[in-house]
């Protein structure tokens, strides 16, 4: 296998998926990285990560990434062992079935709603002093707007954080950022005897930690002491457009059979509060600022808005006719992937495949492997993709052959039929913004829908322009990718509605 001797003097001033990505170049689609006396496999090939995410994927767990997580989400879906993640992956993915993701548009539109009425009321405000745009940071907006969402949709509480700021929502960023800092920090000192008494991060870490566990106590109890125990096809059939709470909390405690555990139940509730919320935020930064640099790719989009949704709110139904604002948000987590890198770790050794251009026989890893599947490497992999680093929203619906490539099925929309956003299924494992094989996001079409109803109700009312140059937009990254100091926009009332 080669090997990328990774001096982190490289890492310091630039993202890591970054430096990944010269190396891939340089040393091909499998390499080791050593740093000191740490090593890790990167991986940034589809037919390799097919491999390690579904077709051997019972070899393999999250490692690094649980070791970091369990303080904060326990047991839940992304950090949980083999045996929890089997158990509760059954109980959870029955709970984004169709009709509830459909009466979840509703509190997409309402949430998205309250955010426009605030840009107007500022807009307003300014017009009074003689203003007609205002300069926002959308980056902290989409924060709060995510926020909101996955409060109401997973546990039917309202954040409010749109208009407001509570304790609870300090908490909850509070929890953000000491995840984010984890994920990027070498050593795992927060697990050092008395650390979380003496560091004073690590005291409002666990301050915040209580705040949050408290809040969904309350929850969990309020939900359990309302239970309706159904079966799971009658809880899937429900009449979520009339129910009081349609919540997915309200789906878990509800379901006959579930061990409604509490603590496990918090774990639940925690993964999907952090995976749901850093996540959208970043995938609505990054498509208004690949449009922000594509003036005429917005006035597609927003002619496509006319026409769909003329001055009314997006249903379930005009979702799917909103093909070009769907592309928008599949694009923009090509180019911008929220995780850019997937952590894995090797239960017991394996061969891997050598991938396009790589070793015939494969590479042997032995157990205890730890690997890097370079989400971001994938998707501006210039063997896969055309163009890979330009934006372009329509390159999904084209087939594109697999040239040569053995191993690899080429990219087919047909091979996903009625899906409403591209996957991994269709591209081969070449795109896949929510991982793939088993342990894939249960959430993806919850967030894809999320993002373009959002998405199309900022660009139905309001002409955005970035504040600065692109080059001004300085790329820092964590769990997620996200902007050093924000995405910084000019918003103006459209003037161009039909």
């Amino acid at each position: 296998m080669p090997v990328a001797e990774g001096a982190v003097s490289d890492l310091f001033g630039r993202p890591l998926f970054l430096a990944l990505y010269d190396w891939f170049l340089e040393h091909g689609s499998v390499y080791k990285l050593a740093f000191g006396p740490k090593a890790f496999v990167v991986v940034s090939d589809p037919i390799v990560v097919r491999h390690i995410l579904r077709e051997n994927a019972f070899s393999y767990d999250k490692g690094v990434l649980a070791d970091i997580l369990e303080p904060i989400m326990g047991k839940g879906l992304i950090p949980a062992d083999l045996n929890t993640w089997k158990q509760r992956r059954r109980v959870i993915a029955p709970g984004f079935h169709a009709l509830y993701l459909e009466s979840m548009v509703k509190i997409f539109t309402n949430c998205s709603g309250r955010t426009i009425l605030k840009f107007e009321e500022l807009l307003e405000r300014e017009g009074l002093n003689g203003g007609k745009e205002i300069e926002l940071d959308l980056e902290e907006e989409f924060s709060s707007l995510a926020l909101d969402i996955i409060g109401l949709s997973v546990f039917n509480y309202d954040f409010g954080s749109v208009t407001k700021e509570s304790p609870i929502i300090k908490a909850v960023y509070g929890t953000l950022f000491e995840a984010e800092h984890r994920s990027t920090f070498y050593i795992p000192y927060w697990n050092i005897p008395l650390a979380r008494w003496l560091v004073p991060r690590q005291r409002k870490f666990q301050k915040d930690l209580r705040v949050i566990n408290d809040c969904l106590d309350g929850l969990i109890r309020n939900a359990k002491e309302t239970r309706q125990e159904t079966d799971v096809e009658k809880l899937q059939q429900r009449d979520y457009s009339n129910l009081k709470d349609a919540s997915l909390l309200r789906f878990l405690v509800d379901m006959r059979g579930a061990d409604v555990d509490d603590r496990q139940l918090r774990d639940d509730l925690m993964t999907m509060l952090i995976a749901g919320h850093e996540t959208t935020a970043a995938v609505l930064t990054w498509a208004v600022f690949l449009l922000a640099q594509n003036p005429s790719k917005m006035k597609k989009a927003q002619a496509e808005i006319d026409l769909v949704l003329g001055q009314g709110r997006p249903s379930f139904e005009s979702l799917k006719k909103l093909e070009f604002i769907r592309l928008i948000i599949v694009e923009a987590l090509r180019l911008f992937p929220q995780p850019p890198l997937l952590i894995r770790r090797t239960l017991k050794s394996d061969l891997l495949p050598g991938g396009y251009n790589g070793n015939k026989d494969g590479y042997a890893i032995p157990a205890g492997t730890d690997i890097f599947l370079s989400v971001y490497n994938l998707h501006r992999s210039p063997y896969f993709w055309d163009k890979p680093h330009e934006f372009e929203p329509e390159r999904f619906l084209a087939q594109k052959n697999s040239e040569g490539i053995e191993g690899w099925a080429g990219f087919d929309p047909s091979r996903s039929p009625g899906a409403l956003y591209p996957n991994e299924i269709i591209s081969d494992f070449s795109f896949l913004p929510f991982g793939g094989g088993p342990r894939k996001c249960v959430g993806d079409q919850f967030a894809l829908m999320e993002s373009t109803v959002a998405l199309a109700m900022l660009l139905q009312n309001f002409d955005v322009e970035l504040r600065g140059s692109p080059e001004s937009v300085e790329l820092v990254t964590g769990a997620t990718i996200h902007t050093k100091n924000g995405l910084w926009c000019k918003l103006k009332k459209r003037s161009d509605v039909h």
